[in-house]
C-alpha cells in the first residue's frame, strides 16, 4: 500500500526550524560581535539573536517530544539518539579539556616576562584566592547529592514508581538551583575580578562555563519534571529523561575535577579569602 511504513526508522517531516535556527545563530553571533565592539544597536541585535535561539530550542524540542509521544521513536531510533547524546557529551568533555589544558599551562609554566605574573601561580597580582573548603566544598556536596537524587528518580521510573520519579526530580532541580545561587554569591564575593591575569581569566572561564552547564542541565530537568506530571515517560521509553540524567552526571564529574584542580591544587599555599 502506498505510504505504508515497513521499517523502524523515523523519516522526519519537512520543518522550518533547522533553517530558522541557522538564521538565529547568525543573528546571535553578529550581535555578539557588535556588542563586544560597542557598536550601535549591538544590544538590539544580540537580544534578537538570543530570543530567536530560545524560540528555536522551544519549538524544535517540542516537536521531538510530540514525535516521542506518537510512537516515532522506535527502539532503533532511540539507539541512534543515544549515540548522538554520547557524542554530544564527548564534545563537551573536549570543550572542558581545553580549559583544563590552559589552567595547567598557566600554572606549570607561569610567565616571567609579565609584571602581573612574575613567574608565580597564582600570579603576584592575586593577593588572595577563594578558600576551597568553604563555599566550593559546600557546592561539591550539593552536586554529589543531586547526582544521587537524579539516580533515585531514574530507578523509580524504571520500576514504575512515578511518585518517586517526581520527588527525585524536584530534589535535583532544587539542588541545582541552590548550586547556581551559591556560585553567583561566590563570584560577587571573590577577592579578584575577571581578567587582568592568567589565574582570574582561566578561573572564571572554567567555572563560569560549568555554571552555565548547570543552568542548562537544570532547565533540562525542569522540562523532564513537567513531562513526568503529564505522564510522558514509561519504564521502557524515557530517553528524554535518560539524556538529562547523563548530562547531569557529566556536570557532576566536571565539577569534581574543577574542585580538585582549580580550587584546591590551583590555590595551594596561597592566602585564602
Amino acid at each position: 500500500m502506498a505510504g505504508q511504513v515497513n521499517h523502524e526508522y523515523h523519516i522526519l517531516e519537512p520543518d522550518i526550524w533547522p533553517l530558522f535556527g541557522a538564521f538565529a545563530g547568525l543573528v546571535f553571533t553578529s550581535g555578539m560581535v557588535l556588542y563586544m565592539h560597542e557598536m550601535p544597536n549591538g544590544y538590539l541585535v544580540l537580544g534578537l539573536g538570543v530570543a530567536a535561539l530560545i524560540a528555536t530550542f522551544f519549538a524544535w524540542f517540542s516537536n521531538i517530544v510530540k514525535e516521542a509521544q506518537r510512537g516515532d521513536h522506535t527502539p532503533v531510533v532511540q539507539l541512534h539518539m543515544r549515540y548522538g547524546m554520547i557524542l554530544f557529551i564527548a564534545s563537551e568533555v573536549m570543550f572542558f579539556v581545553g580549559w583544563f589544558w590552559s589552567w595547567f599551562d598557566f600554572s606549570l609554566f607561569p610567565s616571567e616576562l609579565s609584571e602581573v605574573v612574575q613567574g608565580e601561580f597564582p600570579p603576584a597580582a592575586i593577593e588572595e584566592v577563594l578558600n576551597p573548603f568553604k563555599l566550593p566544598l559546600l557546592n561539591t556536596l550539593i552536586l554529589l547529592c543531586s547526582g544521587t537524587t537524579v539516580t533515585w528518580a531514574h530507578h523509580s521510573l524504571i520500576h514504575g514508581d512515578r511518585d518517586g520519579l517526581k520527588k527525585g526530580l524536584w530534589a535535583t532541580v532544587i539542588l541545582g538551583a541552590i548550586f547556581t545561587c551559591i556560585q553567583a554569591y561566590e563570584y560577587s564575593a571573590a577577592p579578584f575580578a575577571f581578567g587582568g591575569n592568567t589565574y582570574s581569566s582561566a578561573f572564571y572561564m572554567a567555572t563560569g562555563f560549568h555554571g552555565f552547564h548547570v543552568l542548562v542541565g537544570t532547565i533540562f530537568l525542569i522540562v523532564c519534571l513537567r513531562r513526568a506530571y503529564l505522564g510522558h515517560f514509561t519504564p521502557r521509553q524515557h530517553f528524554g529523561f535518560e539524556a538529562a540524567a547523563w548530562y547531569w552526571h557529566f556536570v557532576d564529574v566536571v565539577w569534581l575535577f574543577l574542585f580538585i584542580v582549580v580550587y584546591v591544587w590551583g590555590g595551594w599555599g596561597h592566602e585564602f579569602h
